[in-house]
């Protein structure tokens, strides 16, 4: 897709937003043309790994920005658990204080709710919310979000459809750095895998790590392609026109855990290809120094991600998962202290320059150093730096560090940037034999009146005119405004001292100094008043076991769907992955009798996908599973009975709150409490709100990502990958010797399923004690036998007839790979020394 050359510029001026993970990080992006930053604090942020700015640290990062001109995002891209609720408002009511211009923010219950108490506040939609579709973009809207950064898995194409159907909403799209290969807020791998949860900031980062590939139980050969999950970085730079073209209202950079002078970098070259996509329709196409230095501050390889839609061969290239940067050339031979790139020799490579050598094995452990001496294209290292035994001929080499491109990056922020200023005109009025009159008025608006002491009188010899009135009260130099126009209404041949004159300067920059910036003054009421007034709304007297626990299944094959039936479970979910099958299992549900069967809906819906929805309504199921937003939209006052899925993200009553006021009978816990948190939000929902999955294999990454194309097929897409998904089954095996399954859903997406049950069998008596609903029991792969005897276990547990350890005793006995316990387990005096899980310190 390119720009056309005909076409009209938008008015509306782009804004660049540039990641700050500390004071220099802010210095570097507004030196180099941010027109805003986003920054996190200690709590509530997706990158708790990054150095973050603390609260005393706010008001000085917002005044030092808002100085220069540059408006300040804080990242709440969390989600909130029940009893961090009042902790999360009064945290955004600092940043409204703070005159913090925009909060970032995932939790659909508190982005719900902050409009009440700190209006003044701009709520934008985090990635985390995973915004995929217009009428995702309908359903935010009316929970008061006021701009949505969408997710990063759509196209050019695509997003152009969200300006057709227009939600009145401002659209921000990431353009540079780091890729999840899962959907932002979909992916449970580091919670399945660590106790590490993405959605808390906490991500493990299992995408980096290398993989083995199975095919129909097979390992197959991919030489060095190990990194199976690992993408490209994001390098948007030539999309920057068509993005400027579809109006996207703020173009971002990833990276608040890179360096300053990463920030300084990208922001510059990016500052540079929006300047120039707005001053001209014949758009430039980035230069090759531009592209060295992209891939010098940070890179696994820069692609253009999804936005020109989907390559799975060019999104992972699974050859490292960690930085690069340019390639220098290869080895050609080896000799003392030396190795020679021949021909293939990296122009501008100097000595100093830091390399690594790439022979396709453990990227932990591999030579690697700093330039010594260049002779033609022979590189020469220190002696004793590199261990030359274990290079290779064909070692392919890497530049990973240019000392001269990031001391010319640092000399761009190290020098303090002054405050920008803001246009000051004056209108001086008067008469003689009475005082001057002089106003002085901002850009912005503000005003201010000041008279002079003396009178006017007449001028003996020079006259106060334009160019000494320019003079006198253009001298600003030191305070945060520069000289506008003069307006000048005074009759000829009249003097005022210049002492007066700058008495008069000076007072005006005082009092405009005083109200500048100016700060609304709104009155909003308490945190806690609108916590307790939205909360009392489902207060329950008292708590009481739930004697009526329901048990659902959800079903991924006909034959597993047979099972539930023959076993008489009362309601079934079923989610197929080819929903042509779901006539066949409506069909089987209503020739056996009265189950209410259930069907999902895909984890994700794009533009274009909306005919899925009524594909799988006329089937005339009893209810649906609801599993996006898109779906919530769309569904909104259905008769069907809707039930909310675990993705999305039930943590706190506010959320559980506002899904049941969109119509949804029930709601499934997020997938991030343990055990207490799960109980602290029975406690505080009414009964059968809500379900627990008591037994899965977690669904750890969901994402665009196609690993059967990628690695069975030559195709980049599905319209020329040939469908291996149809033939063949896939795994991944980790570090530690499991085998995960992957999926393939009806959108082509893969989910890579964790290979080990997971039960929370030992939570069940706490829960049902603290007002559980129903609990759920999702089958994967399992054979009927094996089907039936994991339905049969959990019958028998809310029966009374199985305790807990007759039910862990069946399931170790059934199942290939045994049962672990998932993130429902909570510490014990044998892993006491463990982080408690959810970011708490």
């Amino acid at each position: 897709m390119t720009l056309n050359p005909t076409a009209t510029i938008p008015q509306r001026r782009p804004e660049l937003l540039a990641p700050a993970g500390d004071w220099d990080c802010v210095r570097a992006a507004v030196a180099n043309g941010a027109n805003a930053i986003y920054f996190g604090l200690p709590l509530f942020n997706a990158r708790m790994r990054a150095d973050n700015f603390t609260l005393e640290d706010l008001p000085k990062v917002v005044d030092y920005v808002h100085q220069r001109g540059v408006r300040a995002h804080v990242t709440l891209n969390t989600l909130i658990f029940t009893d961090e609720l009042k902790n999360a408002c009064e945290f955004v009511s600092h940043l409204a204080e703070a005159a913090v211009d925009a909060v970032i923010v995932q939790d659909l219950g508190l982005a719900s709710i902050i409009k009440e108490f700190a209006p003044q506040i701009e709520l934008h939609a985090s990635t985390q919310m995973t915004v995929t579709s217009p009428e995702a973009l309908s359903f935010v809207k009316r929970i008061g979000v006021q701009q949505v950064v969408l997710a990063r898995e759509l196209s050019l194409k695509e997003i152009q459809t969200f300006s057709k159907r227009d939600a009145g909403l401002p659209l921000e799209v990431f353009v540079h750095g780091a890729l999840c290969v899962a959907y932002s807020g979909q992916c449970l791998t580091s919670e399945a895998l660590g106790q590490r949860s993405a959605n808390r900031g906490e991500c493990a980062q299992a995408c980096r790590q290398p993989y083995e590939l199975f095919v129909d139980d097979e390992k197959r050969d991919l030489g060095d392609q190990r990194f199976l999950l690992s993408p490209q970085d994001l390098a948007a730079i030539q999309q920057i026109p068509d993005l400027v073209q579809a109006g996207i209202r703020t173009l971002k950079i990833e990276g608040r855990l890179k360096s300053a002078e990463y920030v300084a970098g990208v922001t510059r070259i990016y500052r540079e290809a929006i300047d120039q996509a707005l001053g001209s329709t014949s758009p430039k196409s980035p230069s090759s120094r531009t592209q060295y230095e992209l891939e010098m501050l940070f890179s696994r390889g820069l692609y253009s991600g999804w936005l020109k839609g989907d390559h799975h061969q060019k999104l992972v290239h699974a050859r490292f998962g960690k930085k690069r940067g340019p390639r220098v050339g290869t080895v050609e031979s080896i000799g003392k202290n030396f190795v020679d790139l021949g021909n293939s020799l990296l122009e501008g490579l100097k000595p100093g320059d830091g390399l690594v050598f790439d022979s396709g094995g453990d990227t932990d452990d591999e030579e690697g150093g700093r330039v010594y001496e260049i002779k033609g294209t022979r590189l020469y290292f220190g002696r004793d730096r590199i261990n030359f035994n274990r290079l290779h001929v064909g070692d392919r080499v890497w530049k990973t560090d240019d000392p001269s491109l990031g001391k010319e990056l640092r000399k761009s922020f190290q020098k303090e940037l002054p405050p920008k200023t803001t246009e000051l005109n004056f209108t001086v009025e008067g008469d003689f034999d009475q005082p001057m009159k002089v106003t002085g008025t901002t850009s912005d608006a503000l005003s201010a009146v000041e008279l002079s002491e003396l009178h006017l009188e007449r001028a003996k010899t020079q006259a106060l005119d334009q160019v000494i009135l320019e003079k006198q009260f253009g001298k600003l130099g030191g305070t945060t405004f520069h000289l506008g126009s003069i307006q000048v209404q005074l009759p000829e041949g009249l003097r005022l001292p210049i002492k007066e004159l700058n008495r008069l300067r000076r007072s005006i920059v005082e009092k405009l100094s005083s109200i500048h910036p100016r700060k609304d003054s709104i009155e909003v009421p308490e945190v806690e008043e609108v916590l307790s007034r939205r909360l009392k709304k489902f207060e329950r007297e008292e708590i009481g076991i739930n004697k009526n626990v329901r048990l659902r299944v959800l079903c991924r094959s006909l034959k597993q769907l047979e099972v539930a039936l023959d076993c008489e479970v009362e309601e079934i979910y079923v989610d197929f992955e080819d929903i042509r099958g779901y006539k066949d299992a409506v069909e089987e549900v209503r020739r056996r009798g009265n189950t209410k069967i259930f069907l999902a809906t895909p984890r994700i819906q794009k533009p274009g996908e909306l005919g899925f929805f009524p594909s799988i309504a006329r089937h005339e199921p009893d209810g649906l599973l609801i599993r996006n937003l898109g779906g919530l939209d769309y569904f909104k006052g259905s008769p069907l009975r809707l039930i909310a899925d675990a993705n999305l993200n039930v943590s706190n009553p506010l959320t559980a709150q506002l899904l049941i006021d969109e119509g949804l009978e029930q709601l499934t816990v997020s997938y991030d409490l343990n055990r207490d948190q799960v109980i602290d939000l029975l406690k505080a929902c009414p009964d059968h709100w809500l379900e627990v999955t008591l037994h899965q294999h977690m669904a750890m990454f969901h994402m665009a990502h196609c690993v059967f194309a990628a690695f069975l097929s030559d195709g980049k897409d599905h319209t020329d990958c040939g469908r291996p998904c149809d033939i063949h089954r896939l795994e991944v095996r980790d570090h530690v010797g499991v085998r995960h399954p992957i999926h393939a859903d009806v959108g082509c997406r893969n989910t890579v399923f964790h290979g080990q049950a997971q039960s929370g069998a030992f939570c069940f008596e706490d829960f049902k004690k603290a007002g559980l609903g129903s609990i759920r029991v999702e089958l994967l792969d399992e054979d009927p036998l094996e089907s039936r005897r994991i339905i049969e276990s959990y019958q028998g547990l809310l029966e009374g007839r199985f305790n807990i350890e007759e039910v862990l005793k069946r399931l170790r006995v059934q199942s290939k790979l045994g049962v672990t316990r998932g993130p429902l387990e909570v510490m014990s005096a044998s892993n006491a020394t463990r982080k408690p899980r959810g970011g708490r310190r």
